[in-house]
């Protein structure tokens, strides 16, 4: 059985059951009566927990087991809605401090056991910059704002989402958003009872507007923020309030429950991940747990499988199994890499299950059934909740602790964590020839005199680059896009992109071409891109995996061409047009790819180095140069014509990271590459010389900016 695979931008991947609130709770002095336990909820749980469950540890078939998130919202929805109708319907308002109480008592001890345990394990396992970042979940997470964060973080080059030991808490933050949000909107119109239940209608009606319109927008905002789950947390709540306005007895027509297991199971089974969900995707399994909720006291079949005794014991403690069974999985595949097979996944999920049911006997039951005083549970909440904010705090401000692993992981610790560039500079111009596009200033203030275009490889050079510009005294200016090559007439087609991606590569170098005549001060221009992936179609190495296909854009798509031909085309093309605009066109060589590098790869098992359960070592610093020079060559056939006819400048890294018989990842004990193709900010900085002659200052008059 292998793992589930993750989505980096939108994580679809994965939720959190809401909090099993008791219906059968005391009653207040002037509250409502006790409502009636209702065991088809419990089986309710489990089948969303279950299948939730399923899905990420890479169960087939449950290509949608993520929308058991949904269903527990409208469930919590259903409940905490109920719960406090009820109050308000037998009070005209709302207890506020006994309604948090009950909330800190239920979800808190669970939460925070969960959360100290995880931060054991991740100060075991995790590399600096890692553990840096679960400081910061673990902040978001306390302070009910981890939905906000995994939105913000989502970008190309985001942590894989199955190393986010905490992110699971994401569905967590919504819910406590929702008891914000409800309560206060309760006692807002309490004296106005037609104008809450609109109002309520209303939110219902413009999140789920919001969320269908948005989603293939912005699909990681509707996605992880509460305004566009919101309608089906309030889906719960109408029902609720239906049932008590009504005195629903919550018996229909068997059909109705065949139907709603029918939907929720067929979204478990077909819904597929990806950035078309939630939006309309979400429906089918909403609708269908209000036809369960509706119809839960009905003696039918359905409600007799989920009143089961096994069904009931899973779903009270499913809140106690979603919350352990992440932090198993994430950090087990951290430290093993992948499971050997589906033996191997089910003693993981055996695992996941037997902490989660200590969990739920020892920490969540006792202390929710416990007398204790408001002030006490206020006040142990505050502690541990102040605690987790300082341990949080702790591990940001010191860099997850880089001295924890031994002098052997230290320089691949670095290189690890000295990837990311200062991109404060960058603009997004609302008019002029570049409008729409990111256009990012290095080197001095001033009309620009050097451009640098290329992919991702332009981001891994940039220190290097705006070091370079500043010692010259040239300022220039960075056009980059991840994946795309920077070339004229050409279109793309990457495994790893979205269509919507590929697109925007293309439009975005038709607008570069068409810019380049209003930008009369730039003189030269510097192409970087990974060639060889472009060339050949595939990467190599521990990145094997990634394709991509080109075409020209007045062809159709290619079938049985060479790609190595075409783009040699499109660059002999690029290089013609950019002569009629430029003074000198110069050409990055790629560094050569360390095919079994990867910085982050190999911190880790030489910080694991010894423990028990770590997989053999696979990372590699070094590739020979045969292997690379057979690689290359095809990809440097037409530049290297180009350069041999004085056409381009071609520059040239490879000297500075190989010898005769390899290149190297590690240089002098420095680590130099961030993944297999990729150098370091480090890297870039002292291979800065090489970039002098595109910001050496031309011999020939400058035209007047």
């Amino acid at each position: 059985m292998s793992k589930a695979p993750a989505d980096h931008s939108t994580d679809v991947a994965h939720a959190r059951p809401p909090d099993t609130a008791e219906p059968s709770a005391s009653r207040a002095p002037d509250g409502p009566a006790p409502l009636p336990y209702r065991s088809d909820i419990d089986g309710l749980r489990a089948i969303a927990v279950l299948a939730v469950f399923f899905y990420h540890f890479g169960m087939p078939g449950l290509g949608g087991g993520f929308t058991g998130v949904d269903v527990f919202f409208v469930i919590s929805g259903f409940l905490i809605g109920g719960i406090l109708w009820r109050e308000y319907d037998a009070r005209g308002t709302i207890d506020l401090p006994r309604f948090y109480l009950r909330r800190f008592k239920r979800l808190a001890p669970a939460f925070f056991t969960m959360a100290a345990v995880t931060a054991l394990f991740a100060w075991s396992l995790l590399l600096p910059f890692e553990f840096r970042e679960f400081g910061k979940q673990l902040i978001a997470a306390t302070v009910y704002l981890s939905n906000v964060l995994f939105f913000r973080q989502a970008g190309y080059f985001d942590t894989a989402s199955d190393e986010k030991a905490l992110l699971h808490t994401w569905s967590l933050a919504v819910e406590e958003q929702f008891y914000i949000f409800l309560p206060l909107l309760i006692l807002l119109l309490s004296r106005r009872r037609g104008a809450l239940i609109a109002a309520l209608i209303g939110c219902w009606a413009l999140s789920l507007a919001g969320s269908v319109a948005l989603t293939p927008r912005i699909q990681t905002a509707t996605f992880y923020l509460f305004p566009f789950r919101a309608w089906e947390l309030l889906s719960g709540v109408l029902l609720a309030i239906w049932g008590c306005e009504t005195g629903r007895r919550w018996r229909g027509h068997a059909v109705l429950s065949w139907l709603g297991l029918g939907l929720v199971l067929s979204s478990v089974l077909f819904v597929p991940a990806g950035p078309m969900f939630p939006g309309l995707l979400a429906g089918p399994a909403v609708l269908g747990t209000v036809l369960l909720l509706a119809n839960g006291t009905g003696r039918n079949p359905v409600n007799r499988l989920l009143s089961r005794r096994g069904m009931v014991l899973v779903g009270r403690m499913s809140y106690s199994l979603y919350l352990w069974h992440w932090p198993v999985l994430t950090l087990s595949l951290y430290l093993r890499r992948d499971y050997a097979g589906p033996l191997e996944a089910a003693l993981w999920m055996a695992l996941s299950v037997g902490v989660a049911y200590l969990s739920w006997r020892y920490v969540e039951t006792p202390v929710r059934r416990a007398r204790l005083s408001g002030g006490a549970v206020f006040a142990g909440t505050a502690a541990v909740s102040c605690a987790a904010l300082a341990l949080g705090g702790w591990l940001y401000t010191n860099d997850g602790l880089p001295d924890r692993f031994g002098p052997s992981a230290q320089p691949h610790i670095a290189a690890s964590a000295d990837f990311l560039q200062d991109w404060s500079r960058c603009v997004t111009p609302a008019e002029g020839p570049l409008e729409g596009l990111d256009v990012c200033p290095i080197g001095p203030d001033g009309p620009p005199r050097a451009l640098v275009w290329g992919d991702s490889h332009v981001r891994a050079f940039k220190e290097g680059l705006d070091l370079a510009a500043h010692e010259a005294g040239t300022p220039a200016i960075i056009l980059w896009r991840a994946g795309c090559p920077p070339l004229f007439d050409l279109r793309k087609v990457e495994g790893a992109a979205t269509l919507a991606q590929d697109t925007a590569c293309t439009n975005a170098n038709l607008q570069i071409r068409q810019a380049l005549q209003g930008l009369p001060s730039l003189r030269k221009v510097l192409l970087v891109g990974r060639w060889t992936y472009y060339a050949t179609g595939t990467g190599i190495g521990l990145d094997a995996h990634n394709t991509i296909a080109l075409h020209p854009t007045d062809a159709p798509a290619r079938i049985g061409g060479v790609q190595a031909d075409i783009l040699a085309r499109a660059e002999n093309a690029t290089v013609n047009a950019l002569l009629d605009r430029f003074d000198e066109i110069l050409v990055l060589r790629q560094p050569p790819e360390i095919a079994h590098y990867d910085s982050r790869l190999a911190a880790r098992e030489a910080a694991h180095a010894g423990w028990p359960l770590a997989r053999a070592p696979v990372a590699q610093s070094d590739t020979p140069r045969a292997s690379l020079d057979r690689r290359v060559a095809p990809a440097e056939a037409p530049w290297r014509a180009l350069s041999d006819s004085g056409v381009i400048t071609w520059i040239d890294p490879w000297p500075s990271l190989c010898d005769a018989t390899a290149c190297h990842a590690l240089i002098a004990g420095r680590g130099y590459y961030f993944d297999n193709n990729h150098l370091t900010n480090t890297a870039a900085r002292d291979l800065r010389a090489l970039f002098a002659p595109v910001f050496a200052r031309p011999t020939t008059k400058e035209p007047e900016s």
